[in-house]
């Protein structure tokens, strides 16, 4: 995968609603970064929204203190909060992830997918390990995967030219989960590395300041996709929340 392929294009700078996923450690550095980019100009966000379980955490504590570009907290937990919002989310609206949480739009889309037909068997399962990709590990239904071995910081913008290597980053989860062959093009069974028959990834890009995005459109055009390629019998899609480096991945497994 030469340098020049995974160049991502330029950014959106301006956004209806920006919601930031978790209030404490790592989410608290994206709204001030978040702030730093609106008083500089680098981005226009009409509100800005914080998502945490916690009446206090360190967004609250420190909200009281901002100027300009102040977030707005909402104490939910973060599936029912995005079972809500996501119903009404703008064209314009983004989605900063935290490092740390489940793979939340693939369970949103399983939810959304009983909703639709409640009587139909619906399973999330974890897809077998992706070739070629370095570090993997299973959890919550979910396989977590990633091209570095190493500790990256929170705020690396996947460069073409890898911070850590100090090399150019050849290597991108979207361009490498696209070359797997799913099941329908194969007739591959199961398990074999070809264990699904579409595939709907959610790509986290760089937009200012160190802080990555997934656009709310986005979000929903992957759940038509379940809808449109689950209306003519049973297939599996995959669900993937990923940058260049790192992403979550689950298949949702409709009969």
């Amino acid at each position: 995968m030469a340098g020049t392929a995974l160049a991502d294009v330029a950014p959106r700078r301006v956004y209806g609603t920006v919601v930031v996923v978790g209030g404490g450690c790592y989410g608290s550095y994206y709204v001030r970064q978040l702030q730093r980019a609106s008083e500089r100009g680098a981005v226009r966000i009409a509100r800005l929204v914080v998502v945490d379980r916690d009446p206090r955490c360190a967004v609250a504590v420190r909200r009281d203190e901002a100027a300009g570009l102040r977030p707005e907290l909402r104490v939910a937990a973060w599936h029912d909060f995005f079972d809500g919002y996501l119903r009404e989310a703008g064209e314009a609206d983004a989605i900063v992830p935290s490092p740390l949480m489940p793979h939340l739009f693939l369970h949103w889309m399983a939810r959304r997918a009983r909703e639709r037909q409640p009587g139909r068997q619906i399973e999330i399962v974890a897809p077998g390990a992706v070739e070629g990709v370095p570090w993997q590990r299973e959890g919550d239904a979910a396989r977590y995967v990633s091209f570095a071995e190493w500790m990256c910081p929170v705020n690396c913008i996947e460069p073409a030219r890898c911070p850590h290597t100090r090399a150019e980053r050849t290597w991108s989860l979207p361009v490498a989960l696209r070359r797997v062959p799913p099941r329908a093009t194969t007739g591959a069974p199961v398990g074999r590395g070809r264990e699904w028959d579409a595939a709907a990834l959610l790509h986290c890009t760089h937009r200012a300041y160190g802080v990555g995005m997934i656009d709310a459109a986005d979000v929903l055009a992957a759940d038509a996709l379940v809808r449109d390629v689950s209306a003519h019998g049973a297939v599996r899609v995959l669900v993937g929340s990923v940058s260049h480096c790192h992403g979550a991945l689950g298949i949702i497994a409709l009969g």
